[in-house]
C-alpha cells in the first residue's frame, strides 16, 4: 500500500543565467510545497549546476526540462536537453573556479548518471534520500578555545595600590627648588 503517491513538477526553459535563478526558485517553493524543506539546499545547487552545463555546454540550443520525482524515499531531480553528447567529469583542480560542477552533484547527491536519449538528447539526473537520517552528516562543532590572554592579569590590589599612591602625590607639595649663586 502506498500512503503518498509519487509527486512531479516539470519547468522547460532556455538555461540563460536569468532563467536559471528562477528555477532555483520554483524548485525551493516545490519542495516546501512538499515538506522537504531539508533538501532545499542540496537540490538548488544540483539543478543550478546541471542548468550551468546546459547554458556552457549544451548544443544545438538551451532548451532543457528539469523534472522533480518525489517518491517515498527519494527526490529525484533531471535535467533533459537536446545535446546528445553525455557530460564528462572533470578532474578539476581543488581550487578551480570551473570543472567542478558534476563532481560536486556526485558528492552531495545519493547517486548520479546521465543517459541519451538518441538523438534527441540526453539526461542528466541525481537523486536525493528523503530520509532525516540518511542526509548528509552535519560536522562535529568546533571546540571553543579559551580566550587568550593579551597582557599578564594583574590583581586588583595592584590597581588599587597605584590609584592611592597618585592621590597621595596630588596632595603633597613639590619639593622646594634651591637657588644657585653664581
Amino acid at each position: 500500500m502506498i500512503s503518498h503517491p509519487s509527486r512531479q513538477c516539470t519547468v522547460e526553459l532556455q538555461a540563460l543565467p536569468s532563467r536559471i535563478g528562477q528555477v532555483r526558485r520554483i524548485v525551493s517553493a516545490q519542495l516546501r510545497y512538499w515538506h522537504m524543506d531539508l533538501l532545499i539546499d542540496r537540490a538548488v545547487l544540483g539543478v543550478t549546476e546541471l542548468l550551468t552545463n546546459v547554458h556552457l555546454h549544451a548544443r544545438p540550443d538551451k532548451t532543457c526540462t528539469v523534472e522533480m520525482e518525489l517518491l517515498l524515499d527519494r527526490l529525484t531531480v533531471s535535467v533533459r536537453d537536446h545535446d546528445p553528447h553525455l557530460p564528462v567529469v572533470d578532474d578539476a583542480e581543488p581550487l578551480a573556479t570551473c570543472g567542478r560542477g558534476l563532481a560536486m552533484v556526485a558528492a552531495m547527491s545519493e547517486s548520479w548518471g546521465a543517459r541519451p536519449e538518441g538523438e534527441a538528447g540526453k539526461v542528466v539526473w541525481f537523486t536525493l534520500p528523503t530520509s532525516v537520517t540518511a542526509a548528509p552528516p552535519v560536522p562535529p562543532p568546533v571546540p571553543a578555545r579559551a580566550p587568550r590572554r593579551l597582557v599578564e592579569e594583574v590583581p586588583a590590589a595592584a590597581f588599587a595600590e597605584v590609584e592611592h599612591a597618585v592621590d597621595l602625590g596630588s596632595r603633597q607639595p613639590a619639593p622646594a627648588r634651591s637657588a644657585v649663586a653664581g
